[in-house]
């Protein structure tokens, strides 16, 4: 007998009210995030990026976000992959921060564009050895006969850097997420979740807040 059913978790967390929360939600994310990475959350900057094609097909997987700040939410990635070229057909995107442990969510929706060639350098330059050596040696996404090929391409791209600076591959880099809706949730007793709602007003990134039933 199945029992996903039974599995259930009573939350209680800390109230969270259009009132209590910090005017800008760039702020406020600013607050949760510190807070899940003093609670020695497991990579609390791993979120579920959803894409979808043009055609309203969507996928998802976890990415890492690598910047933020007012003007969005950054991550890289391989720029063949598939959810750059989902990106490509449809430069909208949802990400979502799964802090559990917390009974918390942020909801991130926004218009997405890619970062400029100097940012992607900068941040790919921060990497180590290995993980700028499998930017190049990923064709992502593609289909391959075997782990072998990727163990072969790794060790001639060792070598072929080796003596000197990797450079930036052209088909890696950043994309931005630019917010139009961030939502905070707080899980509660009773299911009565706490839900806020920031949307934005225009382009000069003015806020409306709002709660949301649960």
């Amino acid at each position: 007998m199945n029992t996903v059913a039974d599995l259930r978790e009573e939350y209680k967390g800390q109230l969270l009210d259009p009132s209590n929360v910090n005017p800008d939600p760039i702020k406020q994310f600013d607050t949760w995030f510190a807070e899940a990475k003093q609670a020695e959350l497991p990579e609390p900057n791993a979120m579920s990026l959803a894409t979808s094609t043009q055609n309203g097909s969507p996928s998802q997987r976890m990415v890492l976000l690598k910047a933020y700040d007012q003007q969005g939410f950054v991550f890289y990635t391989n720029y063949t992959s598939r959810k750059s070229q989902q990106i490509g057909e449809n430069p909208s995107a949802s990400a979502l921060f799964p802090w559990i442990l917390l009974a918390r969510q942020v909801i991130i929706e926004g218009h997405v564009e890619k970062v400029s060639a100097t940012q992607s350098l900068q941040y790919f330059s921060s990497r180590p050895f290995g993980s700028q050596i499998g930017a190049w040696v990923s064709d992502q996404s593609e289909v391959i006969s075997s782990r072998s090929i990727l163990e072969q391409k790794w060790n001639e791209m060792k070598e072929k850097f080796k003596e000197g600076k990797i450079p930036l591959p052209d088909r890696w880099g950043g994309y931005r997420i630019i917010p139009r809706r961030i939502e905070f949730w707080q899980g509660q007793e009773n299911r009565l979740h706490d839900r806020v709602l920031y949307t934005r007003l225009g382009e000069d990134w003015n806020w409306k807040r709002e709660r949301l039933s649960p």
